[in-house]
Formats: C-alpha cells, sequence, structure tokens
C-alpha cells in the first residue's frame, strides 16, 4: 500500500497542471482601444487562448478580429496598414457618410449622423475575419444598447458586422443600426466595459479598460464644442465602470493609461500603442503569476475515486489581485 501511494505521489507530481480558464472582456474608448491590441499580444506571447470574449464598442472590433481565429500581430498589422493610409482612410471615411457635408454642418437641425458603421467596417475589418458568429473560433459576447427599450442587449449569433456595427454606433457620429426591428446604439451608453457578462463563464475574468478619463491640454484649457461633446460620453462611461466595480470586480482588471487620446485619435495610432506599452507588461506580470501559482492539479479517473457530485459554480480563485493603477491627482 504505502509502494502504490508512492507511485500515485509520484504520478501526480508528473501529470502537468491544468492552467485556469480565462474569460477577456474588451472594453470601449474609441480611438484609445487601439491599446487592446497589445493586451492581445501578451495572450498570445503566453501562449494562452480565452475561453470567452466580450467585447463594448472598439472593444467589440478587437474582439471579433481575435475571436475570428486571427493572431496579435496580424491584428496590429492589418489596423497600422489601415491607419496608415491616412489619405485613403479619409476618402473612405467620406463616402461613408450618411449625408453630404452641407447638410451635416448646415444650420438646419441635423438629421443624420456623419458615418454608416457598417459601410465603414466593411472597409476597416480585415477580410479573413469571420462573417458570423458560428464561424468564431472562440464564442463573443458584443454589447449594445437597444434604443427604446433603453437597456443593455448582448448580441451572440447572427451577422457578426452587424453586431459589432450596432455596438459602435455612437450617438452623433454614426448612425443607429436596426437588427431584426430593433435599434441598436453604441453599447458603451450602458456597459462600457463588460466583464460581468462573463460571469460564471471561467475560472478567472480579465477585464481591460480604455474608458479613460478627460484630460486638460496643456496649450487649450477649454475644449471644443465637439471635444466636450466626445468628453461627456467618456465621463458617463467612466461613471458606470466606477460603479459596477464597487459591486463586483473582475479577478484581473486593467486600467491603461490613455487618457490623453480623443475618441477620434485612430491617427495617433503609435503614440496611442507606446502609451499602452506600461499596461502590457504589467498584464504580462499579472497573468504570469496567476499561472504560476493558481493552477488546478488533475488525475485520472481510474487513479482515485471520484469526488461526490455538487452543482457547478465559478471558481473563483484566492490570492488573484486586480490590476490598477492610481491616477495622478
Amino acid at each position: 500500500m504505502k509502494h502504490a501511494g508512492r507511485a500515485l505521489q509520484a504520478k501526480k507530481t508528473m501529470l502537468p497542471a491544468a492552467r485556469p480558464s480565462i474569460a477577456l472582456a474588451l472594453g470601449g474608448g474609441g480611438a484609445r482601444g487601439l491599446a487592446h491590441i497589445l493586451m492581445l499580444e501578451v495572450f498570445d506571447e503566453l501562449g494562452l487562448k480565452p475561453k470567452i470574449i466580450a467585447g463594448t464598442s472598439i472593444g467589440a472590433v478587437f474582439g471579433a478580429a481575435y475571436a475570428s481565429g486571427l493572431s496579435a500581430r496580424l491584428i496590429r498589422a492589418h489596423t497600422e496598414e489601415t491607419l496608415s493610409q491616412r489619405f485613403d482612410f479619409l476618402r473612405q471615411l467620406m463616402s461613408a457618410r450618411s449625408e453630404p457635408v452641407l447638410k451635416i454642418f448646415n444650420i438646419l437641425p441635423i438629421r443624420s449622423a456623419l458615418l454608416n458603421p457598417d459601410l465603414l467596417l466593411e472597409y476597416l475589418l480585415p477580410t479573413r475575419m469571420a462573417r458570423d458568429f458560428a464561424s468564431l473560433t472562440v464564442p463573443l459576447r458584443v454589447v449594445a444598447t437597444d434604443y427604446y427599450g433603453q437597456s443593455q442587449v448582448i448580441l451572440k449569433e447572427g451577422d457578426l458586422r452587424r453586431a459589432i456595427a450596432a455596438s459602435i454606433a455612437l450617438p452623433a457620429l454614426f448612425t443607429p443600426v436596426t437588427i431584426d426591428g430593433r435599434m441598436y446604439m453604441d453599447g458603451g451608453l450602458v456597459n462600457p466595459l463588460p466583464f460581468d457578462v462573463l460571469e460564471g463563464e471561467a475560472d478567472i475574468t480579465v477585464a481591460v479598460d480604455v474608458s479613460g478619463a478627460p484630460t486638460v491640454p496643456g496649450k487649450r484649457p477649454h475644449p471644443t464644442a465637439f471635444a466636450a461633446l466626445m468628453s461627456s460620453v467618456q465621463i458617463l462611461q467612466r461613471a458606470i465602470v466606477r460603479e459596477k466595480l464597487k459591486a463586483r470586480q473582475p479577478d484581473v482588471y486593467v486600467d491603461v493609461e490613455v487618457d490623453e487620446f480623443y475618441v477620434l485619435d485612430f491617427h495617433r495610432f503609435r503614440q496611442i500603442l507606446e502609451a499602452a506599452a506600461p499596461a502590457k507588461e504589467q498584464l504580462r506580470r499579472q497573468l504570469t503569476r496567476v499561472l504560476t501559482s493558481q493552477t488546478v492539479e488533475t488525475l485520472p479517473a481510474a487513479a482515485e475515486q471520484p469526488p461526490p457530485a455538487r452543482p457547478s459554480r465559478r471558481r473563483r480563485l484566492p490570492g488573484i489581485e486586480g490590476l490598477s493603477r492610481r491616477r495622478k491627482t
């Protein structure tokens, strides 16, 4: 019996420990969401694959690309190539307008938003990206806002690009998106960081917050009317995230320091990635620590008696601290 016990213990120590499953939430924030690319690089570099992904607005864009099986390297290369072709990019933006410029800036009331999100996504998204949820390699949850229902909606089946278009449809900038008779707008209006929709889906939940906080530019103490409009959405999103974190926290929370960038600063691609680099390394360290200290050991079923059956529930791993940074005052 002693020999059998030693053999079993030796076998146990030789067995590889199973990594905990990870649910990944990517938040909204316009151009600040370009920082998500670096966070996805961490997953690739550590050889990790999320069990499920949830995304809001720009988080839904990169979440869908990653869930389609594209590597972070390919996503970065495609994004950089697209945004580096500035003149062509601007031309495509203008061709996606829902009304002529003169109508948009007319003194009469604006009847439509500036951009059609469906047309814009058709130009921006990689051609290799999945066209529908069923074709994804990783399950995806896309957050949108039901305009008339004034509530959050989780889109998880059907036309993927229409769902993304609904999630990015920021008021005044994009036209609302209609799916199955319901009108949708930007998911950031109700849930800018959707880690809560992943509750119980995996062992640990990682949430990447790129909502930022309005800052005062040194040479422009007073924001323009448009900057104030965009910042008002930013303030709303930060308030929602703060209240959510009071009620429930993800296992790993990354607050990326991209405050200085505006919603439409896509032309500042390299600067945004540079600003997000410290958060990337912080996420790498945190995930490495979690994966080396918190693992689930497995044994073949025949090696010992199975434990009594009990209701399945999410196992929150002890000792996992959320990542956060202290904002400058």
